[in-house]
């Protein structure tokens, strides 16, 4: 593994890099899609807050599901089968999606939770899958950039609604296409270093062949085969209940706000305030995805350099103070200017921060334990996806959506951004 850390990254490893981008934009590509699909579902089927928060808050409680499943599966079937499976069921599902018929959001609601479960599994499994094959000294800039690219997925989201305009089964379609990434998963190999757990040396040696394009004869020796059962949840909870708290508590507080914009943020813009259209709403969340890239590239960075603990905290206080002028901005009734710049930042880096968040919450975990421990540890705090839409559609009710809505759901979400930040300062630091 020596030769992992001493060799410059080879196109091969960047293949691996690249196919964990692009499987993780679809999932903010998914998620938003079903975003803007929404806001046109309440104009055809005159859906109500209710209905739309549950719409939304399936796609939460799918994602739930789908880490705590995924993670689990893949410490035992492997990370690049678990991921096959991932993209298969999300995308499906997505599709089948498009055919619900006219009214049935109950219908639309359950697919969403199928969508969800596939969803659920794509960042968990790709960080530890990424972080395997890289160069420990680069392993949380390397790992982080699957999560970095995320928001791209947002942009494209906002693109195809600009072109779709009222189309929201062509919307949906759309999140189908990540479907072709099934071709390029068979083309890569297991992850090395679960190989080695598993007792599968000769596979591990190949793996490792051909990240670094050597051949395996040229490989040097491994390090010792260490072979046992996987970990169970008993055993996680005994042995790593600390790591596992402090993911799940630091995952529930960046989730909830950062997922109920991303749920509801273009419907509360779009309705919330009378001189902004479908349209410009969907070139505003393109300016806010590029926000958030590049919030999660700075996260990525600069975890390398001041190291995790420092960078997630710092990012929760200013993403913090962005939630409390998104309040602010709808208690005193601004401009959307206003209210948007606040959205912004709240993104930027409340949401910012998983360009090192569950990267640095793997490295809580060793190598048996690592994928278990993170989706377990995610799925608790994803639980956030169920609770944030939801909460705000029980707001809204039957009622007239407005911006005022926000008010007491962002100053919560201050809170939360400021507590995650300080959670993770009791997290182990893993840089270098």
């Amino acid at each position: 593994m020596e030769q992992i850390d001493s060799r410059p990254l080879t196109g091969h490893q960047r293949s691996i890099i690249a196919l964990a981008i692009v499987a993780n934009i679809s999932e903010f590509f998914d998620m938003f899609l079903i975003g803007f699909a929404v806001v046109q579902l309440q104009k055809e089927w005159s859906l109500g807050g209710f209905e739309t928060g549950v719409i939304l808050a399936c796609s939460g409680l799918g994602t739930v599901l789908g880490a705590v499943l995924w993670g689990w599966a893949a410490d035992r079937m492997g990370r690049r089968r678990t991921f096959f499976w991932c993209v298969l069921i999300f995308t499906v599902f997505t599709l089948v999606s498009v055919f619900t018929p006219t009214g049935w959001w109950v219908m639309l609601a359950l697919l969403r939770v199928l969508v969800g479960v596939g969803v659920g599994g794509l960042n968990i499994v790709s960080i530890p899958y990424v972080q395997e094959f890289v160069p420990t000294r680069q392993r949380g800039l390397l790992a982080g950039l699957g999560s970095v690219f995320i928001p791209l997925g947002l942009f494209l989201g906002s693109l195809a609604q600009r072109l779709l305009h009222d189309n929201w089964r062509g919307l949906i379609a759309l999140g189908a296409v990540p479907i072709l990434l099934l071709a390029w998963i068979r083309i890569v190999p297991e992850s090395p270093r679960f190989l080695l757990s598993h007792g599968r040396e000769r596979e591990a040696r190949e793996s490792i062949a051909w990240a670094l394009e050597l051949s395996p004869d040229d490989v040097g020796a491994l390090p010792p085969v260490r072979t046992g059962p996987r970990i169970a949840y008993g055993e996680l909870l005994r042995k790593h209940l600390r790591p596992l708290l402090i993911v799940s508590v630091g995952s529930f507080c960046f989730i909830l706000g950062s997922f109920t914009v991303q749920s509801w943020g273009q419907t509360l813009l779009e309705v919330g305030f009378a001189d902004i259209g479908a349209d410009a709403v969907g070139t505003l969340f393109m300016g806010v995805s590029l926000v958030d890239l590049l919030g999660r590239l700075a996260s990525a960075w600069l975890a390398d350099r001041i190291g995790r603990r420092w960078t997630v905290f710092s990012f929760g206080l200013i993403g913090a103070l962005g939630a409390v002028i998104v309040a602010l901005s709808a208690h005193w009734e601004t401009s959307w200017i206003v209210f948007f710049t606040g959205i912004c930042l709240t993104m930027g880096f409340g949401d910012g921060a998983f360009g090192i968040l569950n990267a640095f919450g793997g490295e809580q975990f060793p190598t048996e334990a690592r994928s278990t421990g993170l989706g377990l540890g995610y799925g608790i705090g994803a639980i956030a996806k169920i609770v944030g839409p939801y909460f705000v559609g029980a707001l809204v009710g039957s009622g007239e959506l407005s911006a005022e809505v926000v008010f007491l759901p962002f100053v919560i979400f201050a809170v939360l951004l400021l507590l995650g930040g300080i959670t993770y300062l009791f997290a182990h630091e893993s840089k270098g």
